[in-house]
């Protein structure tokens, strides 16, 4: 169910780099869309235009890094210019005040998935990110108001963790029939008249519907691995990778999501819904196919989207044996140590989460990288490890650490080996993992 608060003070927004003007401009905007939740809000634009919005998107935009669009222009590129940040942002204020400002075309390039399919990822100039930015800090509050407590991607003070725990809860309260969805592409196929229409539930300022259109309908460059160059129009979708997608997408879904809500409400069924940005569980104490076939029905009319049936299933968690694979982590029913009769609920990373990180070591160890310094080699394998161990530091992880520990001890003693002509020994006294922790290298811990 949707929840409020009675605090009037209450803001979840992260107020990270923000001025404290704006900071309170949001949590006003926040408090007026909770209070009157089909209240229009007309005059938006202006704050858009406000120098600190602007400055703190820089910042924002800046702290993310990544890599040029289109255009070839970097950060560090607009830092070393003469009139530096404060002359880039100068120029972007005027063209948004003159409404000469218009999208540079967005680079597209293909990040290799491991299942050997590409995933697209669209790459806006600076300019339009930072643009993007103010944006997203103006109307965030306002769309955050709405948002139900059942979806946790790409929203400020939610994680995946969030997600997990949500799930835990509502297994743990009976309702273990779990119908799994996936959504084919979904950021590419949302459709642009139906978000719109969406969005325009909330906003009626015609500057910032317009910004928004054009970010929508953005000519979309693709470059293959040769560099080279494909041009075409968007006619559908908001690409991954643009600053206003995310909270875009969560708009688009959030309206199947208050519906799923109301009609659980009104009918009085016990189903629970669990929403990571596209990627959504829902969870029952018996197996609702017929639901579910009128969920999977509006989700292909009204919304227009398209289910992956090949990799939506259905998984039943009454008995032992069966998983549930989600966020990179596994939820399944394991019989009791001491009591046989008892099921006990195990979390713990998946089977696909510890080969992608074998992957990972496999490759940072690889022939191809024999030339690397030990000590460089161990920082960039630490690094990957702490982030690897801080997402997964929940539920039982001792199997799967202990697995990752053993490849990562052969994989690095064998590049040890393979940097020197002579076999490596070992000092008097040492085991192989106690050498390679005084070398530096971090093992996970399940401690």
């Amino acid at each position: 169910m949707e929840t409020t608060t009675e605090n009037a003070d209450y803001c979840p927004l992260n107020q990270w780099g923000l001025s404290a003007d704006l900071s309170l401009l949001r949590t006003k905007l926040f408090h007026k869309a909770k209070a009157e939740a089909k209240f229009r809000f007309y005059s938006l634009y202006g704050h858009v235009l406000r120098k600190d919005t602007l400055e703190s998107a820089w910042k924002r935009v800046r702290a993310n890094k990544g890599a040029p669009g289109i255009d070839g222009i970097s950060f560090e590129d607009i830092e070393k210019r003469k009139d530096g940040v404060d002359g880039f942002l100068e120029g972007l204020l005027i063209s948004l005040k003159e409404s000469t400002y218009r999208p540079d075309p967005v680079k597209r390039v293909y990040i290799p998935k491991k299942d050997g399919r590409k995933r697209p990822l669209g790459i806006p100039t600076i300019k339009d990110r930072v643009i993007q930015m103010a944006v997203l800090l103006i109307i965030e509050p306002i769309f955050e108001a709405d948002f139900l407590d059942t979806s946790y991607g790409f929203r400020p003070g939610r994680s995946a963790h969030d997600a997990v725990e949500a799930i835990r809860s509502e297994l743990k309260g009976g309702k273990r029939v779990v119908y799994d969805a996936d959504l084919k592409g979904y950021f590419d196929t949302i459709p642009h008249d139906n978000l719109m229409k969406a969005v325009e539930r909330r906003i009626v300022d015609r500057s910032v519907l317009k910004l928004l259109r054009m970010w929508l309908k953005a000519t979309i460059v693709d470059v293959d691995e040769n560099g080279k160059k494909k041009w075409h129009k968007s006619t559908i979708g908001t690409p991954q990778g643009g600053v206003i997608s995310p909270l875009l997408a969560n708009i688009y879904l959030h309206h199947f999501e208050k519906y799923f809500h109301a009609m659980t409400t009104s009918r009085k069924i016990q189903a629970s819904i669990v929403r990571y940005a596209d990627d959504f569980v829902i969870l029952m104490k018996e197996p609702m196919k017929e639901m579910i076939h009128h969920l999977e029905d509006l989700l292909e009319t009204r919304f227009r989207l398209t289910i992956n049936r090949e990799k939506t299933r259905w998984v039943d968690l009454r008995t032992t044996g069966p998983i549930l694979d989600f966020l990179g982590f596994s939820f399944r029913y394991e019989k009791g140590i001491h009591h046989r009769n008892y099921l006990c609920l195990n979390v713990y990373p998946s089977k696909k989460s510890v080969k992608n990180l074998k992957g990972k070591i496999h490759e940072f160890l690889s022939y191809r990288n024999s030339y690397k310094p030990v000590e460089q080699a161990i920082a960039e394998l630490n690094r990957t490890l702490r982030g690897w161990d801080n997402y997964f530091a929940v539920g039982y992880r001792k199997k799967a650490y202990s697995e990752v520990n053993y490849y990562l001890h052969l994989k690095f003693w064998k590049f040890l080996t393979r940097k020197s002509q002579r076999k490596t020994k070992l000092p008097e006294g040492d085991t192989w993992n106690s050498y390679l922790r005084k070398q530096g290298l971090q093992f996970l811990s399940y401690a």
